[in-house]
């Protein structure tokens, strides 16, 4: 099952992609992600269904708006194949698990909110604020479906682990992140609860090792001065991923090392 499983997952995937484009876009000014219909930003032209198949219609297109030309930006399929790719794994990884709806919108999640943090440089609670408890919701069903109540525990104690532990971190470092990286936090440990704890603790404070890393590396090349603001968000979306997609080699790799 796990190849008709992966490519299922892909197709949804670049469907809910081009759904984040317009979350990406919409969502940090205010708007609604259902209505209006798509239109070009240049001549206001409403595009039409034919040209809204995700990755075909730029390629058809060739990049460019249908009425009047203008350039479609080159993000919008990239988010379509990023998320697609991202579904495929996800789903190679878990395979047909009852917890496979949990982490595909886990994982749509951090991507969104990564791409939004990059963009505007702001988590905003408009995403983080719906979409957590419909992932506890999601986490405690899909573990109790899968005969592991101490998932589903997890999943809930996860969640307020992790935010607890970014909370006091933002408050004794008030410059050092915002309240947005510490709900981020909470939907992480949600999502990776029913993991394990080592999932959790990798998910969230693995942010920091990528984020150290990213920080050394613009400051080493010129791109950023220390007193440069870093969006925090991508580094947490990516510890985060890799703690759901190779988390247990890593735990195991790390207890083996110490002699656990």
């Amino acid at each position: 099952m796990t190849l008709p499983t992966v490519a299922v997952a892909v197709l949804l995937g670049l469907l809910a992609g081009s759904f984040a484009n317009v979350a990406i876009v919409r969502v940090p000014e205010g708007g609604s992600v259902v209505r209006p219909r798509s239109a070009c930003p240049g001549c206001d032209a409403r595009i039409a269904p034919r040209d809204n198949v995700p990755v075909l219609s730029w390629l058809w297109l060739r990049g460019r708006c249908r009425s009047c030309a203008e350039r479609i930006p080159v993000r919008y399929p990239l988010v379509e194949i990023g998320i697609g790719v991202l579904f495929g794994v996800v789903a190679w990884r878990v395979g047909l698990d009852p917890l496979l709806p949990a982490w595909l919108l886990f994982a749509w999640t951090l991507f969104v909110l990564a791409v939004i943090d990059l963009r505007v440089r702001r988590i905003p609670n408009r995403l983080t604020y719906p979409l957590t408890p419909v992932l506890l919701l999601l986490v405690v069903g899909g573990a109790l479906l899968g005969g592991d109540p101490a998932g589903a525990l997890r999943g809930v104690l996860g969640g307020v682990a992790a935010f607890a532990a970014l909370l006091a971190l933002a408050l004794i470092s008030p410059r050092g992140m915002g309240m947005g990286d510490v709900k981020l936090a909470g939907f992480i440990g949600v999502g990776l609860g029913p993991l394990g704890w080592g999932e959790v603790l990798l998910g969230v404070f693995g942010g920091f090792l990528v984020g150290g890393i990213v920080a050394i590396a613009l400051l080493a090349t010129g791109l950023r001065t220390r007193k440069d603001y870093v969006p925090f968000g991508p580094s947490l979306a990516a510890g985060a991923l890799a703690a759901l997609l190779v988390g247990e080699p890593i735990i195991d790799a790390y207890r083996a090392a110490v002699g656990m």
